[in-house]
C-alpha cells in the first residue's frame, strides 16, 4: 500500500518560473506600470478627467498637454490612465471569472468521464459554436447597461470553456499516473485528489493560460468599447480609439496614443504568456 511520503514523493507541483529574456522583463515592467496607472489613476493623471479647456480643443501634444487634448478639450494622457482602470478590472475580472467557472468543470469532467464529462464538455461545445464576441455582445444588448462589470460578465459567460477545455485535457493527462493510484489505495476521495494532488500539478499550465485571457478580455473590450457598447461611465481605450479615429486627419495623436495602449498591453501579456509557455515546456521535457 502506498505511503503518504510515497504520494509526496511522486506528486510534485509543478512551477513556474519567470523567463530572464529581455523582452519578457519589459513586458512585466509594463504590465506593472498599467496596473499602477489603473490603481492610482486619480493621483498619476495630471489633469481631472472631466477637466475641459475650450480654448484647447484637438491641441497637438504640448508641455501643458503632453499627448495633446480631445475634441472637448480634454487631457489624453489623463484619459488613457483613467481608461486603463477599465482595460484592468476587465482583464482581470474576466479571467478570474472564466476561472472561477471553467477550472472546476474541467476537473471534474477529466477525472469523472462517462455522462458527467459528455454533459460538462458538450455544454462547453454549445459556447464555442457561437463566436466570444458576438456572444457577449447579445448579453450587452440584453442587459442595455454596458458597465464595467457587465463586460466582465458577459466575456465571462463566454471565457470559462476554453478553461474548462485546457483544465480537462491536463487532467486526463494526470488521472492515469503513479501518485493518483497511490491516493486512491490511501483512501483519499475525489474531492481531495482534485484539490490537492491533480490541481498543484497543473498550476503551471493555468499561470500560462491566465497571461493569454488577460490580453484577450482587454481586446475584447477595447473591440466592444470601439462600436460603442463599453461602459458608459467611465474612459476606455476603445471608445477614445473610435472618437479618434473619426477625427483622425484633424488630430491624429487621440487614436494613435490610445491605440498604442491596446496594442501595447495585449503585447505585454501575450510575451509574458509566451515565455512562461517556453519555460514549462522545457521543464516538463
Amino acid at each position: 500500500m502506498g505511503s503518504p511520503s510515497g504520494q509526496k514523493a511522486l506528486s510534485r507541483p509543478s512551477s513556474v518560473r519567470f523567463p530572464r529574456s529581455v523582452a519578457a522583463r519589459l513586458s512585466l515592467a509594463f504590465i506593472g506600470l498599467l496596473v499602477l496607472c489603473a490603481a492610482g489613476a486619480d493621483v498619476i493623471a495630471p489633469c481631472p478627467v472631466e477637466q475641459r479647456t475650450a480654448d484647447r480643443l484637438l491641441d497637438s501634444p504640448s508641455a501643458e498637454h503632453l499627448l495633446g487634448t480631445d475634441a472637448q478639450g480634454r487631457d489624453v494622457l489623463s484619459l488613457i490612465v483613467h481608461a486603463s482602470r477599465v482595460a484592468v478590472i476587465v482583464g482581470v475580472g474576466t479571467t478570474l471569472l472564466s476561472m472561477l467557472v471553467g477550472i472546476p468543470v474541467g476537473l471534474l469532467a477529466g477525472f469523472s468521464g462517462g455522462i458527467l464529462d459528455a454533459v460538462l464538455m458538450g455544454t462547453s461545445e454549445v459556447v464555442f459554436a457561437f463566436p466570444g464576441i458576438l456572444l457577449a455582445l447579445l448579453l450587452v444588448f440584453i442587459t442595455q447597461n454596458p458597465t464595467v462589470w457587465t463586460l466582465v460578465v458577459a466575456l465571462g459567460a463566454t471565457g470559462w470553456a476554453g478553461w474548462a477545455r485546457l483544465t480537462r485535457g491536463q487532467v486526463l493527462q494526470e488521472r492515469g499516473k503513479d501518485y493518483i493510484l497511490l491516493a486512491r489505495t490511501a483512501g483519499a476521495g475525489t474531492p481531495r485528489i482534485l484539490a490537492i494532488h491533480i490541481l498543484p500539478n497543473i498550476t503551471s499550465v493555468l499561470l500560462v493560460q491566465v497571461s493569454f485571457s488577460v490580453g484577450t478580455a482587454i481586446l475584447a473590450e477595447s473591440s466592444l468599447s470601439f462600436i460603442g457598447l463599453g461602459p458608459q461611465d467611465a474612459p476606455s481605450w476603445g471608445a477614445m480609439l473610435s472618437e479618434g479615429a473619426a477625427l483622425f486627419l484633424c488630430s491624429p495623436y487621440m487614436a494613435t496614443f490610445s491605440g498604442l495602449a491596446v496594442f501595447l498591453s495585449v503585447l505585454a501579456f501575450n510575451i509574458v504568456g509566451d515565455r512562461l509557455r517556453d519555460h514549462a515546456a522545457r521543464d516538463a521535457g
